[in-house]
């Protein structure tokens, strides 16, 4: 899922995304996961650690609270540290968007 610029709250697109993840873990009760959770480029090293952190925690905030119990799912901030898009300081908006997002990882099957 992708999150707004400076935020860290769930958007309606992501919270459609996660509730696809919800179901998923539903129909596999053994599958545990881990959200990581990242920022694009701009602001700080350590600005961008704490919002991925405040990302991952509402990310795994969202999917605890439709029923999935918390030893399944943790959450884990990279701040810019792995950028899906390596764009540098030349980033289109395109481009800063695809780098804030949560990914997913499934830890036990």
């Amino acid at each position: 899922i992708e999150f707004e610029f400076n935020k860290s709250n769930i958007t309606a697109e992501g919270a459609f995304e996660l509730d696809k993840l919800v179901q998923v873990l539903k129909n596999n009760e053994n599958m545990v996961i881990m959200v990581k959770a990242h920022t694009d480029n701009r602001g700080s090293d350590t600005y961008n650690m704490n919002l991925s952190d405040r990302r991952a925690k509402s990310t795994v905030q969202y999917v605890i609270s439709k029923g999935i119990d918390k030893s399944r799912i943790t959450g884990k901030g990279y701040g810019e540290s792995e950028p899906k898009i390596d764009c540098k300081e030349a980033c289109t908006e395109e481009e800063h968007a695809e780098n804030r997002r949560s990914e997913f990882l499934i830890v036990k099957k």
